[in-house]
């Protein structure tokens, strides 16, 4: 009786657990049905509306332009076919998850980069896979909650607090200088710029935003490593797999966990140099978010933008001796060689090679926004809410029909004299607008001071990059531009610093 019993409960359990297994995976198959039902008339949905707007060729109806954005130098000759074509702007779908509009021009960008606010919201094609990296900052925040962090962050950007870090820039670019000094002297004359500069504009960022000083850039930094590690690890993700874009998904991927590995160091290093200031408004978690978005974007993308004014001036030798020139004047009848805050206007002309190349090589390609309401651009277009809409800076600083042989670097056209005849929001380098990029000044202060003392310092010319063996650049835009196997110039001192 007892076996008996036995038996007849094993099939029932079993026959219960069936039939729970069963009305669970009717229920999975329907939640699937309805998701997949509700995006396909999502994506029906925003075909229609964004009909407005020219639509470049794409795979098929339901994967759009899946897989044909690129972060590599061919992806960026694409974006100057895209303008070269559409003049303005198009439609883009990145399968049926996520559907843009690609903007390149001064008239249509400036509505988007000017709205209130209130009603813009960062995006979760581009901002949502940087969360885990800077959290909830001013950078990727909304809302409420971004206007009380810009409010309480903006005072440390006066004139008055930036003025007493000119002599933060002459001393961290003098370090830099004597270590190339010591290079040349080895026989090293070829050197990759972006290893050195990145150093440099951490150890001055970690020095004016933070009081610390690092020493970082007489040794090789595990921190700046792993910043180039994860933004190849968030270029790929956006681009490679779709799949990753979902968090429980990409997690468990190599990648995932390459991914947190890099993070882990990034945020070690933010906790050896961060110090908790009272009373200044932010918690603990906010200001452990903003010193992440700190210490990236003070430093990587002004090194970007260093590297490449270098690159440029190296390539025009004609302009690099006018911009030395105009150094060698200002600092005529001194004892030293630093530059002082009084100087940074009376440098004009490498103030325009400056700006120019921020045109020709910006180093952040493009910015996304999304709007909580229709937005209506030229043209009778309108961008309905919640739309990723793409800022191309570089599709922008790159269009023929605003900029006359927009591939070719001509520093006059930042003379004063032209700046009448400038479109409005043609030159974005920085974004534009309330929610533009806060550090502007800081940035172009210490471009000024880097690339003057630099020039008075070393003569530069095009280098030999080894891997292709010759001096050509390939672009590489990642979450700011670099190149290919580095960016090589070959240094002549011409007055050791002393």
């Amino acid at each position: 009786m007892t076996l008996l019993h036995t038996v007849l409960a094993l099939v029932l359990s079993w026959t219960g657990l069936y039939s729970v297994l069963y009305i669970f995976s009717i229920g999975l198959i329907t939640v699937v049905a309805l998701w997949t039902a509700r995006l396909l008339l999502r994506h029906a949905w925003y075909t229609h509306k964004l009909s407005c707007f020219s639509k470049p060729q794409t795979r098929s109806w339901l994967l759009g332009h899946l897989g044909k954005m690129q972060s590599t130098e061919e992806g960026l000759q694409r974006v100057d076919d895209l303008v070269q074509t559409y003049k303005h702007s198009c439609c883009w779908f990145i399968g049926p998850f996520y559907h843009l509009v690609r903007l390149f021009h001064p008239d249509y960008v400036k509505p988007l980069l000017m709205a209130a606010a209130s009603i813009t919201v960062k995006d979760e094609l581009i901002y949502h896979h940087l969360q885990p990296w800077l959290g909830n900052s001013v950078l990727i925040s909304n809302g409420e909650v971004w206007s009380r962090k810009r409010r309480l962050l903006t005072p440390a950007f006066h004139f008055d607090i930036l003025k007493s870090y000119i002599a933060v820039f002459n001393s961290s670019a003098k370090t830099m200088h004597d270590k190339w000094c010591r290079l040349v002297a080895e026989g090293k004359t070829n050197l990759e710029m972006f290893d050195h500069v990145s150093l440099m504009t951490l150890d001055s960022l970690l020095k004016c935003a933070f009081s610390y000083d690092s020493n970082c850039q007489e040794s090789s930094s595990e921190y700046v490593s792993a910043i180039v590690e994860l933004s190849d690890l968030i270029i790929e993700r956006r681009e490679k797999n779709i799949l990753h874009h979902w968090d429980w998904i990409y997690w468990k991927t190599q990648q995932g966990k390459q991914f947190k590995q890099a993070l882990n160091t990034v945020h070690s290093y933010k906790m050896s140099v961060l110090k908790d200031e009272d009373g200044q408004g932010l918690t603990d978690e906010e200001m452990q978010a903003e010193a992440n978005t700190f210490m990236f974007a003070g430093h990587d993308t002004t090194a970007s933008a260093i590297c490449w004014t270098l690159y440029n001036l190296a390539r025009h030798e004609h302009y690099q001796e006018k911009c030395r020139q105009e150094v060698m004047d200002l600092m005529e009848g001194r004892d030293g060689q630093e530059i002082e805050w009084e100087d940074l206007s009376n440098l004009p002309f490498t103030t325009m090679c400056i700006k120019e190349s921020l045109r020709l090589h910006s180093p952040v390609q493009a910015v996304t926004r999304s709007y909580t309401q229709d937005m209506v651009l030229p043209g009778n277009r309108t961008v309905p809410a919640g739309t990723i809409c793409l800022v191309s800076i570089y599709g922008t600083h790159h269009n023929p029909t605003v900029w006359t042989n927009p591939h070719e670097y001509d520093p006059q056209r930042f003379d004063p004299s032209n700046k009448k005849s400038q479109t409005s929001h043609a030159f974005i380098p920085f974004s534009s607008g309330p929610r533009n990029c806060i550090g502007q000044k800081f940035a172009m202060a210490e471009l000024r001071v880097v690339v003057a003392l630099t020039l008075l310092r070393f003569r530069l010319t095009p280098g030999v990059n080894p891997e292709l063996g010759s001096s050509r650049v390939r672009r590489l835009p990642q979450l700011v531009l670099r190149a290919e196997g580095g960016l090589w110039l070959q240094l002549e001192p011409l007055n050791t610093p002393t």
